[in-house]
């Protein structure tokens, strides 16, 4: 039992914990279906948990470390339903109400001879338990060995790789651990950051009777490259009044506003300046930092999870990315992988993903209409389609079937060669106003010089606004 409430619930090594426990049930039944084994195990444990502390008490240190994990792990399921609930509730933004279920359990394990400030803690990591499960569960789908692993990876992010460790003694340090998610564009990383963020450890306020945060609120994203560079240290650190031109009120930054008890999701951190490198590095070293403008030192006390979808080796390589700023933020790496690997690995995965986007999008399940949605792709796409926007493509292709009762990708991004001949033509024509004339130019540099740092250097821009050209010609 112990192999299985520490254990990660997405590793088969806890898979095969739960079939010695149960050798004659179905794996399946007890691997899909969490409470299938409490059932099992609670009968085996009624006289313990009939008795409580009184047995317990005469149990020796090693007889109870063998038996406390069998008795959280029938605790736990007993209040599923009720955690569940919870859940659902502060995901819509519902209020924090005392919690009357949480006297009761808190109360069990303290009859189990468990002192009281121990068992609030351990309701709190019932409820963190079970968020993590329904997060990394439910919003990471998929059949494939690739998203196994994720999902394994991700369990191992939040409790790390041994639950025993993290609950004697990193439950209140893992903000020293940050994350460095990989992936092309679309592939689900802010999906696998907010599963991390909303499973933070959050404690239960015994005398309040509810948990000290909603871990709604305790996530906050923020997409670097949508910011200017005269901006960014602003929506990060915040600034006082008069700190700029323009800055004509206080501004609180996402360092400020993330809770003690929660994440900060640095979305596009490849394309962050060395200058806001080093600040940020400063952030992650010192754990403090200053509004623009102020001269207090603030704290910041949350976990922090950086994505980029450029290739790290390359942004290092080229002096892009800080090396000291890089080892500040792998103390894990996780990659995501590509749809068109998940689909190599399971012929099974498009389906799965195309009847759980139309369920999404429509609110029901409807076989008959995923089936069609199904069948219009295989028609329109050929076989070893390689969905380049992977499962953020997918998901827009199944809205324009259901719109349209097709899909057509959209064409590939024309060669340079074609983009230099279409810029002189308009040039020609006189067609090109000063900030298409721009944009263009911009999107003809990057092609041939591969990065928005190079296309600033040759345009006077800083990276940002050149990148914000190069997009801007693509989209148009």
């Amino acid at each position: 039992m112990g192999d299985v409430v520490f254990g990660n619930p997405f590793s088969p090594q806890r898979a095969a914990a739960i079939v010695r426990i149960a050798p004659g049930a179905l794996f399946g039944d007890l691997t899909r279906d969490r409470e299938a084994l409490a059932r099992i195990v609670a009968p085996r444990l009624a006289p313990l948990l009939e008795h409580g502390a009184a047995i317990f008490r005469r149990l020796n240190a090693e007889e109870r470390r063998v038996v406390e994990p069998a008795v959280l792990y029938v605790s736990y399921h007993r209040y599923v339903p009720e955690l569940d609930a919870l859940i659902e509730r502060q995901a819509k933004g519902g209020p924090s109400l005392p919690l009357p279920f949480a006297d009761e359990a808190i109360a069990t394990l303290v009859n189990l001879d468990i002192a009281v400030e121990r068992a609030a803690r351990m309701f709190s990591f019932f409820f963190q338990l079970r968020r993590a499960f329904y997060f990394i569960h439910r919003s990471l789908a998929g059949e494939c060995e690739s998203m196994r692993r994720l999902r394994e990876r991700l369990w191992n992010n939040v409790f790390t790789h041994d639950m025993r460790g993290y609950e004697a003694a990193l439950w209140e340090r893992m903000e020293d651990f940050s994350t460095l998610l990989l992936g092309e564009t679309g592939t689900g990383k802010g999906q696998a950051a907010a599963a991390i963020g909303r499973s933070g450890f959050i404690p239960y306020l015994v005398a309040q009777r509810r948990f000290a945060a909603n871990f709604a609120d305790t996530f906050i994203p923020i997409n670097l490259s949508q910011f200017a560079e005269t901006l960014i240290e602003s929506e990060l650190f915040g600034h006082r009044k008069g700190a700029f031109t323009g800055a004509v009120d206080h501004h609180e930054g996402v360092f400020g506003r993330c809770s003690v008890h929660g994440a900060l999701f640095l979305d596009e951190i490849g394309e962050v300046s060395i200058p806001v490198q080093i600040k940020l590095l400063q952030v992650l070293q010192e754990r403090t930092f200053r509004a623009l403008g102020g001269r207090e030192k603030q704290r910041f006390s949350g976990r922090v999870i950086a994505a980029t979808n450029q290739a790290l080796g390359d942004l290092r390589g080229d002096g892009r990315f800080r090396e000291d700023f890089f080892y500040r933020l792998c103390s894990d790496v996780i990659e995501v992988a590509t749809l068109r690997q998940r689909i190599a690995e399971s012929p099974t995965e498009l389906e799965l993903l195309v009847r759980l986007l139309v369920a999404r999008i429509t609110g029901v399940e409807e076989k008959n209409l995923a089936a069609a949605v199904l069948a219009a792709l295989q028609r329109d796409l050929p076989r070893d389609y390689g969905w380049p926007g992977n499962v953020r493509e997918l998901e827009q292709a199944v809205r324009r079937v259901l719109l349209t009762g097709s899909y057509r990708p959209d064409p590939a991004r024309p060669a340079a060669v074609d983009g230099e001949e279409r810029l002189i033509a308009r040039l020609r024509a006189g067609s090109l106003s000063a900030e298409e004339l721009l944009a263009h130019y911009s999107a003809m540099l990057y092609e041939r010089l591969g990065s928005y740092a190079a296309v600033a250097e040759r345009t006077g821009l800083d990276p940002r606004t050149s990148r914000k050209y190069v997009l801007g010609a693509k989209s148009g």
